[in-house]
């Protein structure tokens, strides 16, 4: 075993080049997962979304949904029923987008692509009752199920997003989201209502 980690350790006269560059290398690592938040894509957080920010404008409309309140962006644009395949297509999918992004190669109008088959399993997936062909058949036995020739997103296009703006027409998308807004609202006004004040109501 010795022998075999000896092989990997340079010669007398490389070795302070050696630990030189491997110390750049590590470092510019650590650089690039620090300033990518690459810990954060390991969460279902929906923030994580835009560390891009040509994501915002999705964001904003997911933010301003019903959906909201039930789901988050894993929920629908990632495949679910094991842990493995979950991650190795964030790996897949973020890897892309993060490639595109570095590279300035993103579109004017983003439409979805690579996870749409996903996003019509989750859709099925979340509103079981109301599209499962089990339940659907006992209620109306004559039922034709038009999912075998559509997706959902062919009718349901604006939800939870609404249609697809340019990048172009979102210049000041890096800015507080409503959610961010709204909450420091909140705890504002629970600080002064915990000093006997009543709170003062912005106007937006």
């Amino acid at each position: 075993m010795k022998n075999f980690f000896r092989k990997f350790i340079p010669p007398e006269k490389w070795l302070k080049p050696v630990i030189v560059l491997l110390g750049i290398f590590f470092g510019l690592a650590a650089y690039a997962i620090y300033i990518s938040r690459a810990p954060s894509y390991l969460s279902d957080k929906p923030e994580t979304c835009i560390n891009c920010h040509v994501m915002n404008p999705q964001f904003y409309d997911w933010a301003h949904s019903s959906h909201r309140q039930f789901t988050t962006c894993n929920d629908c644009h990632v495949p679910h029923g094991n842990m493995l395949r979950k991650y190795l297509f964030k790996a897949k999918d973020g890897l892309r987008h993060a490639s595109i992004f570095t590279f300035r190669a993103e579109p004017q109008v983003i439409f979805i692509r690579e996870g749409r088959k996903a996003v019509q399993a989750n859709c099925i997936r979340c509103h079981e009752k109301t599209v499962g062909t089990a339940f659907i058949y006992m209620v109306q036995p004559n039922f034709h199920n038009y999912l075998k020739e559509r997706t959902c997103l062919d009718c349901h296009r604006e939800t939870p997003h609404k249609r697809v703006n340019g990048l172009s027409s979102a210049p000041n998308a890096l800015v507080k989201t409503k959610i961010e807004s709204r909450t420091e609202r909140d705890e504002g006004e629970e600080e002064e209502t915990g000093r006997g004040q009543h709170p003062v109501k912005k106007q937006q």
